[in-house]
């Protein structure tokens, strides 16, 4: 069944990949990305190219993550072109790279603002909506680093998607009995195929920087290096988007809480296992079965 599906901070990486996939699938697909008429264009001139050559429905619409204003107006627009909204991915994040000491409060802020707070502006908006069509899906895109291997020189990013992570658990018991479901995908560490380490930030305070890499020269290199090496020939973040057109695909009622796309392993899915397990028997034995 054709679906309004809207996916944030679709300019690159998965979501780019995800809203053609979802497009390709027959799904009327609204791509969000800020500053469409500046830095991008381009993104919003491949987008259209992609629907014109593919005669499919993927839709680049104005919608930054940091401002209500922006995604009250993209998701008004949404309801007045399709009159439905059935599933909003949240995907924009943003990744910086450096020793944890480094990087200032203000720096850490922002980057839970973007990967984390938005979210819930995000939510605010759209759930209403939901909620009272007593149906729809809210998918989250999580990462392997919240409870599987994590390499130095990446914390304030690891401890701002455990954030958003933690929120989606509690998302998930909270929307269920109003129809809406939830699903979490959790891309592992894909190095190619998405901007995350072209684009990353990096620490304010170069002097604490330094000292740091006197220690651990070289860090990011070796970590990329080998992250590289552990994944399978053929790796890619394709992975992430064909998985999310499963479970999109998938009929309500009947779609995963949890899916790993995680090709270098890297341990993440077995903790998973046991805190999604241990989750489910909690609620049970409070009585809260049906959110399970």
């Amino acid at each position: 069944m054709k679906q309004v599906i809207v996916i944030t901070g679709a300019s690159s990486g998965f979501g780019a990949l995800s809203a053609r996939s979802l497009a390709l699938a027959g799904n009327i697909v609204y791509a969000g990305m800020r500053e469409t008429t500046q830095r991008n264009r381009p993104q919003v001139l491949a987008a259209q190219e992609f629907a014109q050559t593919n005669q499919v429905q993927l839709l680049p619409i104005e919608l930054d993550v940091n401002s209500e204003t922006s995604i009250q107006a993209a998701v008004d627009q949404v309801i007045a072109e399709q009159g439905q909204l059935d599933v909003i991915m949240h995907n924009a994040g943003h990744m910086v790279v450096g020793p944890a000491e480094a990087f200032t409060p203000a720096q850490v802020a922002e980057l839970y603002d973007i990967n984390v707070i938005s979210t819930q502006r995000v939510n605010r908006i759209v759930l209403p909506l939901l909620r009272k069509q007593q149906h729809g899906l809210v998918l989250w895109v999580s990462s392997s680093s919240v409870k599987g291997g994590t390499p130095p020189y990446l914390a304030p990013y690891f401890a701002a998607k455990a954030g958003m992570d933690a929120l989606a658990v509690s998302y998930a018991a909270e929307l269920k009995r109003f129809g809406v479901e939830t699903s979490i995908i959790v891309p592992g560490s894909f190095t190619s195929g998405t901007n995350h380490f072209q684009h990353a930030g990096h620490p304010a305070d170069d002097a604490v920087a330094a000292e740091y890499d006197s220690k651990y020269p070289n860090l990011m290199q070796q970590v990329g290096e080998k992250l590289a090496q552990l994944a399978p020939s053929g790796s890619s973040a394709q992975l992430v988007a064909d998985e999310v057109v499963k479970i999109v695909s998938t009929p309500a009622g009947q779609r995963p809480y949890r899916v790993h796309v995680d090709p270098a392993d890297d341990g993440s899915e077995k903790v998973s296992d046991v805190a999604d397990t241990n989750r489910a028997a909690f609620l049970e034995r409070i009585g809260l079965a049906d959110l399970i």
